[in-house]
């Protein structure tokens, strides 16, 4: 594989040159107000996304098309109404020749993979209950696993990175194991149970071969259904599951996120499910808020900008030495 030394998309500035492989993001045939048709772009790579604007020598090369992910790009940054774009002066869709692989293009979670698979593993084999364990068998077989281990947990709000959804999940758990251990009354397993399968329909609602969005069945049925009916499916398929247990574990993943307003089919009404929603939440909008923070955070503001999502601006904290932030297993 040829590694393509390049200056990332989070450190382009006006004046700089561009001669690069970039991830297409999105493409737009365009007219002017004096009918001149050019090309709208969004660009990017694992570090984030410019916009560019080509004017010339396109109408040819099919950039539009779904089929073509990176381009190579020639052209210079100039700033328009206070942000940096991209003016092109020739592009091309990358050849097979280049040996370029679209998902070095794609951010992706700073834990180990490996060390992720190795916790998942070690959490499932302390499940007890041997009807959760028969289900969670055949649930994570080698195909699911393959598209669990790859899929982000979000299209672009938290954890919106290649193996983002075993991460998030393994953040779940931990904080339900936690619950668990300050109250013993909540059940274990069926927590357990329902944090690892709690987002498994996103195997199936989110496309990230290029960009991150979602399928056709994902825009129709959605992540939650997607994983009840799956659940459902499994379960039937083990002799004498409990039907009580089974009620149980679907209602986890029909519930958490929490509220009808937040798109959850039925809201939390067991002990489990109210820890599972609220360690959902933790997990996700504390990912979310980091990762807002630190893509504005060289911009010498204090503040971020407004985010809808969030209802509001964020503090950008001025670090020092003695409040340096440590290292942490998920950053």
């Amino acid at each position: 594989m040829v590694m393509i030394e390049q200056k990332k998309v989070n450190q382009l500035k006006p004046g700089d040159t561009v001669f690069h492989f970039l991830l297409k993001r999105k493409s737009e045939l365009k007219i002017t107000k004096s009918n001149r048709q050019f090309l709208d772009l969004e660009l990017g790579d694992e570090t984030g996304y410019i916009p560019a604007k080509v004017w010339e020598g396109f109408q040819n090369l099919k950039i539009t098309d779904d089929s073509v992910k990176i381009l190579k790009v020639a052209g210079t940054v100039d700033e328009y109404q206070g942000s940096p774009q991209v003016k092109v002066d020739k592009i091309r869709p990358a050849l097979p020749e280049d040996n370029i692989n679209v998902e070095d293009f794609l951010p992706k979670s700073k834990r180990s993979l490996e060390l992720m698979l190795s916790e998942l593993n070690e959490r499932i084999d302390k499940i007890s209950n041997p009807f959760i364990n028969q289900l969670l068998s055949l649930i994570f077989d080698s195909d699911n696993l393959d598209k669990y281990k790859r899929v982000p947990a979000g299209k672009a709000w938290h954890h919106a990175y290649i193996h983002g959804l075993l991460e998030h999940t393994l953040e779940i758990v931990k904080i339900c194991d936690l619950m668990c251990d300050i109250h013993p009354e909540i059940k274990r397993d069926t927590l357990i149970c329902g944090a690892l399968l709690h987002d498994f329909g996103k195997i199936e609602e989110l496309i990230y071969d290029s960009n991150f969005d979602y399928s056709d069945k994902g825009k129709l049925i959605g992540h939650i259904v997607i994983a009840a009916l799956l659940i459902e499916k499994k379960a039937d398929q083990i002799n004498g599951f409990p039907q009580d247990l089974k009620n149980q574990i679907i209602h986890l993943v029909l519930s958490h996120q929490g509220k009808l307003e937040f798109a959850s089919p039925v809201e939390p009404k067991t002990l489990e499910a109210i820890v599972l929603y609220h360690a959902d939440e933790l997990s996700a909008k504390t990912n979310a808020y980091k990762q807002a923070i630190k893509a504005e955070e060289k911009s010498g503001k204090s503040w971020t900008r407004f985010l809808p999502l969030a209802g509001t601006s964020l503090m950008i904290p001025k670090e020092t030495e003695d409040e340096a932030p440590k290292e942490s297993l998920f950053d």
